[in-house]
């Protein structure tokens, strides 16, 4: 298949997408896919019918329809790790799924699922209520220390869900620069402020660093501090040392990888930021898009389609970025998230065999909200010479309908950019736009190449009602089946990372030479000498 849609992409590569959409007043009704509410728009790429068809096959092919069911139903798919894979889980629980309805080795997901989730919604309730920590003291601000999937996940959803917030504040510190930690707390009461620590083993460098300052704020500011501390971990040996409270340790399976655990306790934050209602309404739009994942058929099927147009993109049209584009401010952190969630995942060179990627890994994602994008890096992306496909996300309504004007705006200027990828702009057409403003002949000559846009430049728009905690869930839950997707096709395992391990490594034995030790056996000369720089500076 990999060699025949490389032969379609040479019939298609010059086609003008513009022509073929003007051409076909069906193609945008045949190029998009409506589910539950969500409507997903791929007409404006160079995809054709027997382009897609191909693409079909080859999920067909790779297998996907069986590893789906083999993810969801608790295998093991996780091989170098040896672990199941049930983020979905914690969706399905919500969603009424019964006891007994995912076994792991006898092992009850749901029942333990919803036992935990019984446990958040009695916290957060007694947080929200003013009843904990007791003494009269009424928690006002959440501090979540981690980082990684227990700091994105969180904080993304924090912001995007604001409008629904009417618990504590959050806030969210993750990096090991004391630039964060200071900041966040400076402003804060330690008598009114909960501080969780997220890591699942409790030894994560940066987040153990965190904790162990804001424990000292803590105890700085009120008695009995580690009375304000809540730790998501599964390592009860580490927590009790650190001296948090068993019964303010939430912890859950291995089977939850971190980037995918923000449906778990890691989402604790937001919990008690919207209460359990609005907190359940996400968890159930994630299980909606679950239920569709697992059930639709592939050419109907809104992840597997996602999945395919970015390997289209990337594997066959050779464009290597990708940029992430939600016409929606509240949704600024989704880029990040989303960053981490496929390059973490799908940033491999070698397969599940341990075998080198015949195709590679997946591409760099990035991005930023709109409208801020258009006066920063669109300048590139509508002249530039490297071609970036665009995934634009809107809203149709927003939260503030006494603003109405400015979410029309947004909305025309969203469209507006699709359309000018699409469609671009001639020499000719410049040319006369700038003696119809009063140029003359040869100012315009001179002028008219600077405003040409080449236009044939795809785009994706993914639209949706309005952003609530239902729809939210659908659309995270719905990236993440994506990055499956697109693994299960390029042959690699999405919930491993080991690329991380290193460079963690190597700075465990660097923070000793910081400090003034001597530096490891088999370190450069580079970094020895950027090492003698610092304590240079340190020393004045």
């Amino acid at each position: 298949m990999w060699a025949k849609l490389q032969a379609l992409h040479g019939k298609v590569k010059t086609r003008s997408i513009s022509e073929v959409l003007f051409a076909d007043p069906t193609r945008a009704e045949a190029f998009s896919l409506d589910v539950d509410g969500l409507h997903f728009d791929f007409s404006k790429t160079n995809l054709d019918v027997e382009c897609l068809a191909t693409l079909l096959k080859l999920a067909e092919e790779a297998g996907v329809v069986a590893r789906r069911e083999a993810m969801m139903s608790g295998v093991r798919i996780n091989r170098t790790e040896d672990r199941a894979v049930l983020h979905t889980a914690l969706r399905a629980m919500a969603a009424g799924a019964p006891d007994g309805a995912i076994l792991l080795e006898d092992h009850d997901v749901i029942a333990e699922a919803r036992a935990t989730h019984d446990r958040l919604v009695r916290f957060v309730n007694a947080v929200r209520s003013g009843e904990w920590p007791g003494g009269g003291t009424r928690i006002t601000d959440v501090v979540n220390i981690g980082i990684g999937g227990s700091d994105l996940g969180p904080a993304m959803v924090a912001q995007a869900l604001a409008p629904y917030a009417d618990g504590p504040r959050c806030h969210f510190v993750s990096n090991v620069d004391g630039a964060d930690i200071h900041d966040t707390l400076q402003p804060l009461d330690p008598e009114t402020t909960l501080v969780i620590v997220a890591s699942k083993t409790f030894t994560t460098l940066e987040t153990m660093m965190n904790a162990r300052t804001a424990l000292r704020w803590m105890a700085a500011g009120c008695d009995a501090p580690l009375d304000r501390f809540v730790a998501l971990s599964t390592a009860l040996d580490e927590t009790k040392r650190f001296g948090i409270k068993d019964e303010n340790v939430f912890g859950f399976g291995e089977y939850i990888g971190g980037r995918y655990s923000v449906w778990s306790p890691i989402g604790l934050a937001v919990m008690l930021a919207v209460g359990e209602e609005d907190w359940e309404a996400f968890l159930k739009g994630g299980a909606a898009m679950d239920a569709h994942f697992a059930s639709a058929p592939l050419a109907e099927n809104l992840p597997v389609l996602l999945a395919l147009v970015g390997l289209w993109h990337q594997k066959f049209c050779c464009y290597a970025t990708r940029a992430v584009i939600p016409y929606e401010q509240r949704l600024a952190r989704l880029p990040a998230y989303l960053q981490q969630l496929e390059m973490e995942s799908n940033g491999k060179s070698v397969g599940t065999d341990g075998t080198p990627l015949p195709h590679g890994g997946g591409p760099v994602v990035w991005g930023e909200p709109g409208t801020n994008g258009q006066h920063a890096f669109f300048q590139l992306i509508h002249q530039g010479r490297d071609i970036v496909p665009c995934e634009f996300l809107l809203g149709a309504e927003g939260h503030e309908p006494e603003l109405q004007a400015h979410h029309d705006a947004l909305v025309a200027n969203c469209l507006a950019q699709s359309e000018a990828l699409l469609q671009g702009r001639s020499l000719e057409v410049a040319r006369k736009q700038l003696m119809d403003k009063g140029k003359s002949e040869d100012e315009a000559e001179a002028l008219a190449p600077h405003k040409v846009f080449s236009g044939n430049r795809p785009s994706t728009t993914l639209l949706y009602p309005k952003l609530t905690p239902f729809v939210l869930g659908q659309i995270i839950a719905l990236y993440e089946h994506r990055v499956f997707v697109e693994g299960v096709i390029l042959g690699l395992n999405p919930y491993d990372q080991w690329g991380v391990e290193l460079g963690k490594e190597l700075a465990g034995g660097l923070i000793p030479a910081v400090e003034g030790g001597a530096l490891p056996q088999g370190a450069s000369g580079s970094t020895a000498a950027l090492l003698d720089y610092i304590r240079t500076c340190r020393k004045g």
